[in-house]
């Protein structure tokens, strides 16, 4: 049993492996001014119930020679016990509300869940690096008071949305067109095409959106791809950069 300050040390330690995983045991000590073993002390209890996974970094995350060092980051169970709230009610109410309306009701019903996380944010006004980036961070904001722990981070020739906690991952995982409309809304404030990566709902440990900094607006006959859009730099798994 976890009491006390190591309950509240434990906590900080499943925050961190939340927003910034895959991480080493190195940095989260560092963070979190922990010895290697504390750290080791919350990372092994957290394995051993299912919470927290290790993997071996990938090359290209390797810095310097030698083994490559191990990173640790939640498992599906971790996620789960942060909380999905009345997930049993949200997906019976919207099985019956496509039984009521069909396809298109559910699809209007996740815009607007979209389009109220995102209320009070202006569209981009003008197609700038900075104003794109700048747009970008307002967006992860909004998502991060809506409980989807977002950040953006600069990767190549654009920039990436990552949302590292999904309240609404196991209903999405049976109605995708929540995610869906998330999609539409970043690309209706951005004004450009943005290409999701992946997400939480598919098992991915981060739901990822790539956002090209040089692109043409959209056009009423434009498709989500255009020539003019460079390609997306993909992530492994964990939603960060497999450049």
């Amino acid at each position: 049993m976890v009491t006390g300050g190591e309950g509240h040390t434990r906590a900080a330690v499943v925050q961190l492996l939340l927003e910034e995983g895959p991480i080493t045991a190195t940095a989260i000590g560092t963070k979190l001014g922990l010895t290697p073993a504390g750290v080791r002390r919350h990372l092994d209890a957290l394995i051993e119930s299912g919470q927290a996974r290790a993997s071996r970094s990938a090359p290209w995350q390797q810095k310097g020679r030698g083994r490559p060092a191990k990173q640790y980051q939640l498992t599906a169970v971790g996620r789960g016990r942060l909380g999905h709230a009345y997930d049993d009610l949200a997906g019976a109410a919207l099985r019956q509300l496509g039984e009521i309306g069909g396809e298109q009701a559910i699809a209007d019903f996740a815009r607007k869940r979209a389009r109220t996380i995102v209320e009070g944010i202006e569209p981009v006004a003008e197609h700038t690096p900075e104003t794109t980036t700048a747009k970008a961070d307002e967006i992860a904001e909004a998502f991060t008071d809506a409980g989807f722990a977002a950040s953006t981070r600069k990767v190549g020739a654009g920039v990436q949305i990552c949302q590292h906690h999904c309240p609404v991952a196991h209903v999405a995982e049976e109605f995708p067109q929540l995610c869906e409309a998330e999609l539409e809304a970043f690309r209706d404030l951005l004004g450009t095409h943005v290409q999701r990566l992946a997400t939480i709902a598919n098992g991915d440990c981060a739901c990822t959106t790539h956002v090209p900094l040089f692109v043409l607006p959209i056009t009423d006959n434009a498709s989500h791809k255009t020539a003019a859009q460079p390609a997306a730099v993909r992530t492994n798994d964990s939603g960060r950069s497999a450049e």
